[in-house]
């Protein structure tokens, strides 16, 4: 994988060719590249579909912040490492900055 910066301010997106489903309320996905099949659970579910269009960083903490009781240290980190994991299978990529004007 190419040299991702995962930052706060970082733009992230889905990856093509990624068959999710949801089952009971958690979401798995089957990369049809790398034929994995992945839990990503409720939260990360959640974080996936924030995905489907370009997102920042931020914009997904203040998100989850919304829907979740959580730290805001604690809700980046977790964002952040999530973020990490799907990157190194693939299963996202870098986006460009899409704000809203």
């Amino acid at each position: 994988m190419h040299n991702t910066t995962f930052s706060l301010q970082g733009w992230f997106v889905q990856s093509k060719g990624n068959i999710v489903s949801d089952m009971g309320g958690e979401k798995v996905m089957l990369s049809v590249h790398n034929g994995k099949y992945y839990n990503l659970g409720e939260i990360g579910g959640k974080i996936w579909e924030l995905l489907e269009h370009p997102t920042c960083v931020t914009e997904m903490v203040a998100k989850l912040m919304s829907e979740y009781e959580v730290e805001h240290d604690q809700c980046e980190e977790h964002v952040l490492s999530f973020l990490q994991m799907l990157s190194k299978e693939n299963l996202i990529e870098a986006a460009e900055n899409h704000d809203h004007a």
